[in-house]
């Protein structure tokens, strides 16, 4: 590394900081400037930048100010430094590949919107983290409904996922189709529908539906309610004429299935 170095106001702007972030690295000891010039202003060398670049990184990923020190200290040479880079790389490059999935999938939802071609569901959420509901799965069916699942989405093929997938957007074209050709719920074109449904729901590991013993019905009929609820999941059966009708079509179809078979 050259003898070149930096002042507070430079390494602030180029780091998309502040003055007073980077003081205040320098009060817990986190990022000692290298040294401070005669009208008292901090500077900071190649090796600084190096630090504060991790610092910055380990900020992104989560860690606290305690947590980032604790693993500063523990690479105290160029060597560990940069093999420590190249995990924060490699994570970095798992982000990149994940949000550029995702714009891929919104250009995508947003050409079709504007060309008023038929939306592919399987292509949607290409990207989208499920773990951001951990939280709520947890919260509605427990810890262990949520490990199943996820240990089952983790250990699946990219086809299965794809195959999964498609399923899913099968299940939502012909809830749409049924619920904008006004058939009953209790028809027997719904009833096949909600037959199908069950047995998705059947078919992912943690979900009551899957368990023995379990109170299905009870499970179904919420389900149901949900969908209406919750604009995030009734989007999913949203027909032509708007509002929440598909999704109420799904609901009564679900529990009139529940009522007669579970």
């Amino acid at each position: 590394m050259d003898g070149r170095d930096w002042s507070i106001q430079e390494i602030a702007r180029l780091a998309g900081t502040t003055s007073r972030t980077l003081r205040h690295y320098d009060d817990i000891g986190l990022l000692t400037p290298t040294r401070i010039a005669h009208n008292g202003y901090r500077h900071y060398d190649e090796a600084a930048l190096v630090r504060l670049q991790r610092i910055l990184l380990l900020r992104e990923l989560g860690l606290g100010l305690p947590q980032i020190e604790k693993v500063l200290r523990s690479t105290t040479d160029a060597t560990t430094e940069a093999s420590a880079l190249e995990t924060h790389l490699a994570l970095l490059r798992e982000e990149q590949n994940r949000l550029a999935r995702q714009v891929a999938s919104v250009e995508h939802t947003i050409a079709s919107l504007r060309g008023g071609e038929e939306l592919m569901a399987e292509n949607m959420f290409d990207g989208f983290d499920h773990t951001r509901y951990k939280g709520e799965v947890e919260q509605r069916w427990g810890r262990k409904a949520y490990a199943d699942g996820d240990r089952w989405w983790r250990g699946m093929t990219d086809a299965e996922r794809a195959e999964w997938q498609q399923r899913v957007a099968d299940l939502g074209r012909d809830w749409i189709a049924a619920a904008e050709s006004s058939v009953d719920p209790a028809s027997a074109k719904a009833q096949d529908v909600a037959r199908r449904h069950l047995d998705w729901l059947a078919g992912v590991p943690g979900t009551p539906a899957s368990v023995p013993g379990g109170d299905i019905k009870a499970y179904v009929i919420g389900l149901g309610e949900m969908y209406v609820t919750d604009p995030r999941f009734g989007a999913n059966y949203a027909t032509s004429s708007g509002g929440t009708h598909g999704a109420e079509f799904v609901r009564d179809a679900l529990r009139v299935y529940a009522d007669a078979h579970l």
